[in-house]
């Protein structure tokens, strides 16, 4: 540490700088002080400077001037970016404007009062998540703070100023930032400044922090900032010698649990057990145990535990809720079951006959605990008044308490019907006021119960023991018969009490169990995306008692696709989610990220990406166990949704590699009818070129004409393709006249001329045929296949038939052969791509020429099918629209 009383300095705990290239996330470097003056923005300044010196891309976010000459000449060379303005209360407010700022993406920003409160209408209501968004971003962050600031020493800080301080940063701040500098001057010269006036105090707060500004206040602090900071380099020290195996005395691997409840003094534990934890750097857990014995907590109790076990993962502890009959065997369970070294509990706030009539969980562990140690932290609230139980029932329990004293009454009068009729002894008339107490108890809780007892007890004194309707008691023995009703009461109540919670808390989680199991049966019994939403939405409906809406990524962003009737989006809904989806953290109502927003969006993510965003439109705040609970549906959702998109990408991963086969088959297939033409071509023209050979004209003309014919087919299978490419690729484009189908099958006949030179092709068109609307070069195309194909597949000496005829409002044209015919198994298939008959053997062929048949036939507006004949061989027909409709297509 640098001693700077005249001009404050750092000391600088590790190596690395920010904008040194740009990281996944960014780096942050924290000016720590024990006090505001220190001169935490100074330092940071200076640093800024350097760094820009460097050649680093350097911006002010927000930086706290305070009018202040030597800050403003500093800010003098750095870019500053424009702040948001708002309105809050009539008074015009300045903030960071974090937009600006992840739009203009330096390397370095610097961001002055870390612990600063946002105006509600930001985005985050604390800076330090501002920051954290920015380090998420990729952008290196300076940033200062004073160590009353850290959330774990709130309380230690309260105790050495008299001053709680509001404005906190998690402690996990500190754990993950890259450096920590400690800005530290003399509390001597730190006064000299506040008297001068070198320090900024707010006039509403001047009293306060004059009474902050002691000599022995300013010492405490300075050496709680040195030891936080001794606290980083230590563990930055171990860190650096585990990673290079030097040897050394490692800490045990101990572990630390705290026991909270509903109790205002759960926090103080809670922040201890982190102090104690990080000094010892051990892992440590927050337990509550909810046990049946005790009283249901009311909505303020539920609500102060929530925000227990909120601070405590805040510092980053594991937080967990468990149950059990007895508090103490229930934490020594979990103890021993997580390998616990170290249990902090609270001083017991209830008087010396509560623990006797109730036990002590502090005694029950110390008796218990055997090798566990158990560190008991005074409260700091007198017993006197922290542990006085009044019976006295609040305004929202008075019904509750009204119907027990109805309850009373009716027994009286019971007991009093019955001692009427019966002249009983009256102390058989206690079962009356027993009935009572397990009534009141079952139905009403603990409370009312022993209220009912009470009541009893009195009730029975009153009107049946002589002297009636009087206190005074004429025989003696009844005090033993009052003392046993009381006692017998209270059991039953403590007893029935119990009973009443267990059933309501296993209820509770049976409740959740069935609705997560629902959620997870109906989503797994389908495959369906759509099905799934809808149930994804429905259930969150339904559990929530709210309106609820999916966000899942589509082609142009994200969007809703699927929501609940009722459910009305804000205007900034969709960006919120988007917000969400892409940073993986919960937004909206009831979180850290703008908590002013109507609705919850909660991001469904797996352990590989972000499916979606679910949005609820809560009424309410959710407590722990149903935020817990909306954590499960999310998840459980998002791997529904994960698993259907899996199948999809195994669907596509297997149809591709399906195509890669077929390619290779067709690339083999393509080559050797390719090759075969060149080869004759080939020979053809190396036999004419060669100077020795002697050719009469006959021979050399035959040669030529066995070569042009080798490239007539050669240029029908690379037409094919070509036709194939634009008919899959959706170019090909129609260009339609009428046509006599004469003049077509004169064309086609054209292009296979020396092929069908030697082959008869008997053709049978009515003279009153209409003529056809066609494109006249790709009909002639297919008859040219066609009539390719059965040449191919037939004897040559046998004919080829081509015969059409009017039906209705279509020509059908066939094209038959006498070959061997196809399968009727195959028929179906042979228009597919690259399909060859099983019947052929040895015969060439792309396998394209029928699929081209049928894609031009049907760009046409029509059909083709094949048959086998009767009398042998394969029957093609073409069936082609006549109507104007298609004509003009």
């Amino acid at each position: 540490m640098i001693d700077r009383s005249k001009n404050p300095a750092s000391n600088t705990l590790t190596a690395p700088h920010a904008g040194d290239g740009k990281s996944k996330r960014g780096k942050l470097r924290i000016f720590l002080g024990y006090a505001a003056g220190v001169g935490k923005t100074y330092a940071m300044l200076e640093a800024a400077l350097s760094r820009r010196a460097e050649g680093v891309d350097v911006v002010v976010g927000y930086v706290e001037t305070h009018h202040r000459p030597e800050i403003n000449s500093l800010l003098d060379g750095l870019e500053i970016i424009p702040h948001r303005e708002t309105t809050y209360r009539g008074i015009t407010l300045n903030e960071m404007d974090v937009d600006r700022v992840l739009a203009r993406q330096p390397q370095l920003v610097l961001v002055d009062e870390l612990a600063h409160t946002n105006v509600p209408d930001s985005r985050h209501p604390r800076r330090y998540q501002d920051v954290e968004e920015l380090l998420d971003a990729g952008i290196h962050v300076y940033t200062t703070v004073n160590v009353q600031h850290i959330e774990s020493l709130n309380d230690v800080v309260a105790q050495i100023t008299g001053i709680t301080v509001n404005e906190t940063v998690p402690d996990y701040l500190f754990d993950m930032a890259d450096q920590i500098e400690l800005i530290d001057i003399l509390p001597e010269d730190l006064l000299r400044r506040l008297d001068e006036g070198k320090v900024y105090v707010p006039e509403q707060a001047e009293r306060a922090l004059r009474k902050f500004f002691r000599p022995g206040n300013l010492t405490a602090l300075r050496e709680l900032a040195m030891r936080q900071t001794a606290r980083r380099v230590d563990h930055q020290m171990r860190a650096y010698m585990q990673t290079r195996d030097i040897p050394g005395p490692w800490a045990a691997s101990d572990r630390l649990l705290v026991c909270i409840s509903a109790n205002p003094i759960s926090a103080r534990l809670v922040r201890t057990g982190c102090r104690l934890a990080q000094e010892l750097d051990i892992a440590w857990y927050v337990v509550y145990v909810e046990a049946p014995s005790r009283t249901p907590l009311d909505h303020a109790d539920r609500a102060r535990l929530n925000e227990t076990m909120k601070l405590a993962e805040s510092l980053g502890a594991r937080v967990n809720t468990i149950t059990g009959t007895s508090v103490a065997d229930a934490l020594l369970y979990f103890a021993r079951h997580n390998n616990i070294t170290k249990i902090i509990i609270g001083q017991p706030l209830r008087s010396r006959w509560q623990e006797l009539l109730q036990g002590s969980i502090v005694n029950a562990l110390i008796r218990q605990n055997g090798e566990i140690d158990i560190y008991v932290i005074n409260s700091g609230v007198e017993n006197s008044a922290a542990s006085t139980v009044s019976l006295i029932p609040s305004q929202h329990d008075l019904p509750a308490y009204l119907e027990a004293a109805v309850i009373v009454l009716m027994a009286t009068l019971a007991g009093k019907l019955v001692n009427t009729v019966t002249a009983l002894n009256p102390a058989n008339l206690v079962m009356f006021y027993l009935l009572a107490v397990v009534v009141v108890a079952l139905r009403l809780g603990y409370g009312p119960s022993v209220m009912t007892a009470f009541a009893s007890v009195i009730a029975f004194n009153f009107f049946f023991v002589p002297p009636q309707y009087t206190f005074r008691v004429a025989d003696a023995q009844y005090l033993l018969t009052f003392l046993g009703l009381f006692s017998a009461g209270m059991a039953i109540a403590s007893l029935a009490s119990r009973a009443r919670n267990q059933t309501e808390a296993a209820r509770q989680r049976e409740q959740e169990t069935a609705q997560l199991y629902s959620l997870s049966r109906e989503l797994s019994a389908t495959v369906d995306r759509e099905v799934i939403v809808r149930q994804i939405v429905r259930h969150t409906q339904q559990t929530f008692e709210c309106e609820a809406a999916l966000y899942l990524p589509v082609a142009d962003g994200l969007r809703i696709v699927d929501r609940t009737d009722a459910f009305q989006p804000e205007k900034d809904d969709h960006h919120i989610a988007a917000w969400a989806y892409e940073h993986g953290q919960s937004a909206g109502k009831g979180t850290d990220t703008i908590p002013g927003a109507a609705e919850r969006y909660v991001p469904m993510g797996t352990a590989q990406r972000v499916i979606g965003v679910l949005v609820l439109s809560l009424k309410t705040d959710l407590s722990l166990e149903q935020q817990r609970l909306l954590d499960a549906f999310a998840t459980q959702s998002a791997l529904a949704l994960e698993a259907v998109q899996l199948g999809e990408e195994a669907q596509q991963a297997s149809l591709l590699r399906e195509k890669e086969k077929l390619q290779t088959v067709v690339l083999n297939s393509i080559s050797h009818d390719l090759r075969t033409p060149l080869v004759s071509i080939t020979g053809t023209l190396s036999s004419l070129l060669d100077s020795d050979a002697h050719f009469d004209e006959n021979s050399r003309r035959d040669l030529l004409m066995g070569a042009y014919s080798e490239a007539e087919r050669l240029n029908r299978l690379v037409g094919n393709l070509l036709d194939m490419s634009r008919l899959e690729s959706g170019s090909m484009r129609l260009n339609r006249e009428l046509y006599d189908l004469s003049e077509i099958i004169g064309v086609a006949r054209s292009h296979l001329r020396e092929q069908l030179r030697h082959r008869q092709i008997i053709i049978h068109i009515p003279d009153n045929l209409p003529m056809i609307p066609v494109d006249l070069i790709l009909i002639a195309q297919v008859f040219v296949n066609l009539l390719d194909n059965a040449m191919k597949y037939s004897e040559p000496d046998t004919p080829i038939e081509i015969s059409a005829s009017q039906v209705n409002h279509h020509i059908q044209i066939t094209v038959a052969d006498r070959g061997v015919g196809i399968p009727e198994s195959e028929l179906p298939h042979i228009f597919e791509k690259f399909y060859r008959a099983s019947t052929v053997h040895g015969q060439g062929g792309s396998g394209l020429g029928l699929s081209i048949c049928q894609g031009i036939v049907e760009a046409h507006g029509g059909s083709i099918w094949a048959k086998k004949r009767p009398e042998g061989g394969t029957c093609f027909i073409i069936n082609l629209p006549l109507n104007l409709e298609n004509r003009l297509r």
